[in-house]
């Protein structure tokens, strides 16, 4: 797996191109600017970018809205936001496009490695891994609208897990209830938000994109 990376702060940059490294990974590129961003996003095309928010010289979004231009120009390009910071106009705009290949992580939510390297892998696969509190701040100005209105507040709770990157496994053991029971709620789910027939994990990004959107 080829890996772009962008991390402003030097420590935190070594420390995750050693991590990436150590699971197989190849970093194409490390840089610390959108600007740098941008170009090695556009030399390497990589299977996975992962980014922060807030590079120099402005520290405001230039991470973010270089790996936006950089999706747009690759179409599908798997971004991996790792941030202290929820921007929650971006993030949309990062979904906006419904193709999956979105993380969203926040950096004191990172516990262990294994953690990072499957949102990583999971990402670059297509699928997501959000955090939870950004899940969390996105769900702030959720619309009540259909079919998005027609899920029972369990299926929330199964489709906000689903955005973690959640397997059906780890939702039964999340919520306390049977794994069968969890296929029942995703298979209502995908019934209620009408997703065309495809494979299970195609309709899980389909769905969780949708309520992200909404």
């Amino acid at each position: 797996m080829r890996v772009v990376l962008a991390e402003d702060l030097f420590l935190l940059r070594q420390g995750i191109i050693q991590l990436l490294e150590a699971y197989g990974c190849v970093v194409a590129a490390a840089v610390d600017n959108g600007t740098d961003l941008a170009a090695a996003l556009a030399e390497h095309r990589p299977d996975v970018a992962i980014v922060d928010v807030r590079l120099p010289p402005t520290f405001t979004t230039e991470g973010l809205q270089a790996a936006l231009r950089a999706r747009r120009e690759q179409p599908g390009l798997p971004i991996l936001v790792l941030s202290q910071h929820v921007e929650q106009m971006y993030a949309r705009e990062l979904l906006a496009d419904g193709t999956g290949g979105i993380g969203y992580l926040l950096k004191d939510s990172v516990l262990d490695d294994e953690q990072f390297i499957d949102a990583v892998r999971r990402v670059a696969a297509g699928g997501t891994a959000m955090d939870p509190v950004v899940v969390a701040q996105l769900m702030t100005s959720h619309s009540r609208d259909e079919p998005l209105a027609a899920l029972t507040g369990r299926e929330r709770e199964v489709l906000e897990l689903m955005a973690e990157g959640c397997s059906n496994t780890a939702i039964a053991q999340r919520l306390t209830i049977t794994e069968g029971a969890a296929a029942n709620h995703i298979s209502n789910i995908f019934t209620k938000l009408t997703l065309p027939p495809s494979s299970d994990s195609n309709r899980r990004v389909l769905a969780v994109l949708a309520y992200l959107n909404a």
